[in-house]
């Protein structure tokens, strides 16, 4: 032992510090130099020498008592102000919620992009904001954490005012566009507010709104109020890299650990959301309201390789002067098989799906397996032909039809919108780009309800809840065409009634009986490493855990709950090489 290093421990305070790489799980030992103390807190930004390199970090203790053999070595340098300690906290849970190896991909979030040597003053009301007047929100806000269900159309400034009439809220939107319209109408009602990730030092000073999208649920603050998140069954609100966290679930566990409420808003309240929070409804009569008209142009009856992608009901909109947006997704489309008798789908009769042919004997379920003879479920007819989606003239044959320009919008576009056109066909990016539309057409609906996903009726929902806020409510006079050969699925059926329970009863049952999430808590395991890492999975012997694969190098790990799941996860060590696991797959 060195007793210069002894006595420069007692004299010193000792920090925990966790460096901000990856690859690195351990946290290390500090000493602060006596000039340094009083700046240096849980949470401070750090750089510190390891091994041959100096690496940034972040204090995640302080006051600690190292080994009494270990030699500590000062920070090397003070960066500036880091995530408070409910947040480490929280980042803590997190990595075992999501099974990351450290909490580093979480503080980072958590921390500003640009260092912050210190803290404005708080921010001080002007006035406070009144309770709202609509009791159904006000009264989310009495018992969390809740769901509150509302139209598309349902106006969201009640939600807005409830949060903030507590003190300083935190929300959540799913769009950078809706979280500047949310901070300005903060602003004007008064409220000082943050717009994260800008707006980082503002909120960690206190007295302010806090707004952002999907990172901003790591914001550090000084008293948050209560959480909102806004259209909490977007899946933009999940990280799609690992660790695959969710700002629903981060926001509940935060709430809980705060004590305020958290209010989740959907117009189709994912299930997730269903089974860890209260549901709040509108008026019924006022929820069908706040949906638009829809048209159900039922293909069944129609010659569809004469027609092709362009219904009665459709040429008569694209020949008026309505504003038209036809929307048919090119990527991940199904192939579809439909009988040459009767015309129906032919779906797999276990979960629904669609089923594809790969051989001459036999129809195969993309999402659960099963298998059948070739025989229509509807008619028993053998003869099954090919339901071939063209996409590639799509624009030139609307034009040909309408006898005007047609504007095609793909996510790999990004040129201006011209202001004055009117027709647009495009993949569902367009419902993110354009603003408003008199009509908004879904050429081909089947390719989004028969999915091989396990979450393809919320997701087909989800496309319909964002063409439904571009046409508005009822009385605006909009409309949704949607194109289909399943017009008695229950999501047609939820957007023609207005009714997203349709949905979520159907898919209850469904996940109910083929073992889906939120039934199971589940796990995708894939990369070079994931045979090693299974299989160590598997030599646990656990008996509530169940792994199936590989299917196309993934393997599927469930198990009753999140509980379980994170505990087994959390004992296997990790292999070198790459490996991709991802806790609560969304597009399985």
């Amino acid at each position: 032992m060195n007793p210069e290093g002894s006595r420069a421990r007692r004299a010193h305070l000792v920090v925990r510090v966790l460096p901000d790489q990856t690859g690195i799980t351990k946290t290390f030992d500090y000493l602060v130099p006596p000039e340094w103390a009083g700046r240096v807190a849980l949470g401070t930004r750090v750089r510190i020498v390891l091994g041959p390199r100096r690496v940034g970090g972040w204090v995640v203790d302080v006051d600690v008592h190292p080994p009494a053999d270990v030699d500590l070595k000062p920070l090397a340098k003070i960066s500036g102000v880091g995530p408070s300690g409910e947040v480490i906290d929280l980042a803590r849970w997190a990595r075992w919620r999501w099974a990351a190896r450290t909490p580093v991909p979480f503080l980072r979030t958590a921390s500003s992009e640009r260092m912050v040597a210190a803290l404005p003053g708080p921010g001080v009301r002007r006035h406070e904001v009144p309770p709202s007047s609509d009791d159904i929100v006000q009264g989310a806000f009495a018992d969390g954490p809740t769901i509150l269900r509302l139209a598309p159309a349902a106006d969201l400034v009640p939600v807005v005012q409830a949060a903030a009439s507590l003190g300083d809220p935190l929300i959540l939107c799913a769009t950078r566009d809706h979280a500047e319209r949310v901070a300005r109408r903060l602003e004007r009602a008064g409220v000082p507010t943050a717009l994260h990730p800008d707006g980082w030092a503002r909120a960690a000073a206190g007295g302010v709104a806090v707004v952002g999208t999907r990172a901003a649920v790591w914001a550090t603050m000084r008293s948050p109020a209560a959480i909102v998140v806004f259209d909490e069954h977007d899946e933009v609100h999940q990280e799609e890299r690992t660790p695959t966290w969710h700002v629903r679930d981060v926001a509940i566990e935060r709430a809980r650990r705060l004590g305020v409420p958290c209010v989740l808003t959907s117009p189709m309240p994912s299930l997730e959301a269903l089974d860890r929070a209260r549901l709040v409804t509108a008026d019924r009569a006022d929820e069908r309201e706040g949906w638009p008209k829809v048209v159900v142009a039922d293909r069944r009856d129609e010659d569809t390789a004469r027609n092709a992608l362009f219904s009665p009901a459709l040429v008569e909109i694209a020949r008026s002067d309505a504003r038209l947006v036809c929307i048919l997704n090119q990527k991940g489309r199904a192939v579809l098989l439909a009988c040459a008798t009767c015309r129906d789908l032919a779906r797999c009769a276990e979960c629904d799906a669609a089923v594809h042919r790969p051989g001459d004997d036999e129809l195969v379920c993309r999402r659960c397996g099963a298998t059948r003879p070739v025989v229509c479920a509807s008619c028993g007819s053998t003869q099954l032909k090919t339901v071939r989606m063209g996409v590639g003239r799509v624009r030139d044959d609307l034009a040909a039809l309408a006898g005007e320009p047609v504007i095609a919008i793909t996510a790999d576009d990004d040129d201006q919108i011209p202001t004055d056109a009117r027709l647009f066909v495009g993949t569902e990016a367009a419902l993110h780009r354009i603003d408003h539309a008199d009509v908004v057409a879904f050429l081909d609906l089947d390719q989004e309800l028969l999915a091989a996903r396990y979450r393809a009726s919320e997701q087909a929902l989800a496309l319909l809840v964002r063409a439904a806020r571009l046409v508005g409510g009822r009385h605006g006079g909009g409309r949704l065409l949607l194109q289909t050969r399943s017009p008695d699925h229950e999501v047609v059926q939820a957007a023609l009634h207005g009714d997203p329970s349709l949905v979520s009863e159907a898919e209850r049952t469904r996940r109910r009986d083929f073992r889906f999430p939120p039934e199971v808590a589940m796990a995708e395991v894939s990369g070079a490493a994931a045979p090693t890492f299974v299989e160590s999975l598997s030599a646990l012997d656990l008996v509530d855990v169940d792994v199936v694969g590989p299917f196309e190098g993934t393997w599927r790990i469930s198990a009753p709950d999140h509980v379980v799941l994170c505990d087994a996860l959390d004992r296997v060590e990790r292999p070198s090489g790459r490996l991709r696991l991802a806790v609560d797959p969304t597009r399985s």
